[in-house]
């Protein structure tokens, strides 16, 4: 199962917003979010609140994909998210997240008992290219008891 078949299993407001998984690797996840009228705001665009539900589901996507085969042993955990919205966002919308540190780096502070924290980038584009906002989510692995 991909870390975006995880997502969508477990996350119902995945399904919800019916976002769509392009890329789920440890290096980036893209995931792209239709033009649906139901999650327009007041000026016909992607709602701010959809928008960071698209972003923080990519950061998620990501954090699985490098950090998968630590389940057993951790549970990964947004500890914080801040979000900028750039230009207005019209239609289609895409995130694409990317991990802030090593992946091994996490794994060696896990290994050590400790519970790092690291961010992972977020950048919304329009199907123009053009960034509409930007997300920095920290994340942290917590070591099962």
């Amino acid at each position: 199962m991909t870390a975006g078949e995880m997502l969508a299993a477990t996350v119902p407001m995945v399904r919800t917003l019916n976002l769509e998984f392009l890329e789920s690797t440890a290096e980036r996840a893209v995931i792209r979010m239709p033009d649906q009228p139901d999650y327009h705001n007041h000026v016909g665009g992607p709602h701010a609140g959809a928008m960071f539900t698209l972003a923080e589901s990519a950061s998620g996507a990501i954090v699985i994909a490098a950090f998968g085969d630590q389940l057993s042993r951790a549970v990964p955990l947004a500890v914080s998210a801040e979000i900028g919205y750039k230009k207005l966002a019209m239609g289609e919308v895409t995130a694409t997240a990317v991990l802030g540190r090593p992946a091994a780096e996490v794994v060696a502070e896990l290994d050590a008992g400790e519970r790092s924290e690291f961010p992972v980038t977020v950048e919304i584009r329009r199907g123009d290219g053009a960034v509409t906002g930007e997300m920095t989510v920290i994340w942290t692995l917590r070591p099962n008891s």
